[in-house]
């Protein structure tokens, strides 16, 4: 099974909103995702519990995760959102950038904003793949 890191500073934000997003739309019998932080915090940003809540996705729950070099190994892609050079380089591993700004402390208006552009570059990342989960048949 392939697995891929989402990675921000505390894992507190994007890193999880798209770790979320992935689960979602991937197809867990062939890929996981797993998120974590360099510096992570000690929970999920409020305002993003709030703007995943509002399309179905419960963070309250969810633990920041230090990215270590092991976990990062483990991985066949790493996305990083923002961490830097602060992230693990791995030689071999595929690695993509994904500069988007941090949500902590933003108006609710523009963690929606960033939530929805995370969701779309993740979906784009899952069907260029050929990851995603395949739709239950239509019951009529």
């Amino acid at each position: 099974m392939e697995r891929v890191i989402f990675a921000c500073v505390h894992n507190a934000g994007r890193s999880q909103i798209a770790a979320a997003f992935f689960s979602q739309f991937a197809d867990p019998t062939r890929v996981a995702a797993i998120s974590a932080g360099t510096k992570p915090g000690e929970r999920v940003h409020p305002e993003v519990v709030e703007v995943m809540r509002e399309v179905g996705i419960d963070l309250s729950k969810n633990a920041p995760q230090r990215l270590t070099d092991d976990l990062a190994r483990s991985a066949s892609l790493l996305i990083t959102m923002g961490c830097g050079d602060e992230c693990p380089y791995v030689p071999g591993l595929e690695r993509h950038d994904w500069p988007f700004p941090d949500p902590k402390g933003r108006p609710i208006d523009e963690v929606r904003r960033i939530r929805d552009e995370v969701r779309d570059r993740v979906s784009v990342l899952v069907d260029a793949h050929g990851w995603r989960r395949a739709r239950a048949a239509s019951q009529t």
